[in-house]
């Protein structure tokens, strides 16, 4: 028959499980892996006490709070390896119904296995702990792959400008060359980061982060227009040159919908947000087009376009005319304009002016 718990066992069995909950909310382990690990460590530590045979059980079932180790010994007339056999008046005396079962399960201290636990142990448990941090950090990244986060600079690294931010409860780098140039970061701060990469390698999950990707533009804009994350607008290509200026492609199914006005909202305030989340970052929305002509003009925006003639398909090349008045801001500061309406359509863009000369 089981022997009732005592006021002190209960006290303990207690204070054993509040503890294990107190390291799941800490480290974000789950308590069921802290407690397979602990398990596992008594087990291997019990097994010296028995000769190294593999007799002894630990259960802890994290959900009922049952913490129970036991020694299993087969019941026999004659005793011929005290560490897995006991005799029948021996049994008898333990629990005299386990005489008909052919063995006994002798309940033992967990408490008496503490010391040889934490002290052979402690190596084991705690690189079981790191695997567990990982596979939580990577389970927890994977899930977010691709998509947009919130973290919170811990610090920059003086040397090599990389920030060290906190995303959950899970640290993350964000390189020096992912960061918006000329953006500083101070400890602190709240970002959004773009998760562009996720992988498992041998020393760990290796997080890929990004504040200068376009899917950083993408998300944002999902974020702040409730049509694009609905899906009655879509964005159809962005380009960037991350801190200076965005081109991003627009275009809904419904001919009704303004899918550029949605996107700057009521006197600019839904792109405004985004360009205030990018320090100040240029943002050029223009209505995409499956006519090559048409979406080149749009993409060549803030300048003002006379024509567009398709000069070959394969590979895409065309060129586009522009009032000479207009001719430095279609091209852009050092050509920036120009070579963004390039990757934002796909086509190799010439600028010529609509006289056909270049200044004179």
């Amino acid at each position: 028959m089981a022997k009732r718990m005592t006021a002190k066992e209960k006290k303990d069995n207690k204070e054993f499980f509040e503890a294990l909950k107190l390291m799941e909310e800490e480290r974000g382990i789950p308590r069921e892996f802290i407690a397979d690990k602990i398990s596992e460590a008594i087990v291997v530590a019990a097994r010296k006490d028995y000769g190294g045979s593999d007799i002894v059980s630990c259960i802890i079932d994290t959900e009922n709070e049952v913490f129970t180790v036991t020694a299993r010994k087969e019941i026999v007339d004659e005793v011929e390896n005290p560490f897995t056999q006991i005799s029948k008046e021996d049994a008898a005396q333990i629990d005299a119904k386990s005489i008909n079962d052919g063995f006994i399960d002798i309940k033992l201290d967990p408490k008496k296995f503490g010391r040889i636990v934490a002290q052979n142990s402690k190596n084991n448990f705690r690189q079981g702990v790191r695997e567990a941090e990982k596979g939580q950090i990577l389970a927890e990244f994977q899930s977010r792959n691709r998509e947009l986060v919130t973290a919170v600079v811990e610090r920059v690294d003086p040397k090599t400008g990389n920030a060290i931010l906190t995303i959950g409860h899970s640290e993350a780098t964000l390189p020096k060359l992912e960061q918006v140039p000329d953006e500083v970061l101070s400890e602190g701060d709240h970002i959004k980061v773009y998760v562009v990469d996720v992988k498992e390698t041998e020393r760990g999950p290796r997080i890929m982060l990004s504040r200068t990707h376009p899917g950083l533009v993408k998300r944002l804009f999902e974020a702040e227009v409730p049509e694009i994350f609905d899906g009655t607008i879509e964005i159809k290509a962005v380009s960037r040159q991350a801190g200076s200026r965005t081109k991003i492609a627009v275009w809904s199914e419904n001919s009704e919908i303004d899918a550029v006005g949605a996107c700057i909202g009521p006197r600019g305030a839904r792109v405004n947000k985004i360009v205030e989340e990018l320090a100040g970052e240029k943002i050029d929305i223009v209505r995409y087009s499956e006519d090559p002509v048409a979406f080149v003009s749009e993409a060549l925006s803030p300048a003002k376009v006379v024509s567009v003639e398709i000069e070959s398909t394969e590979p895409k090349v065309c060129k586009a005319s522009v009032p000479e008045a207009q001719l430095s801001l279609a091209i852009g500061n050092k050509g920036q304009n120009v070579r963004l309406a390039a990757k934002l359509t796909g086509w190799k863009i010439d600028i010529h002016p609509e006289s056909g000369f270049f200044g004179e």
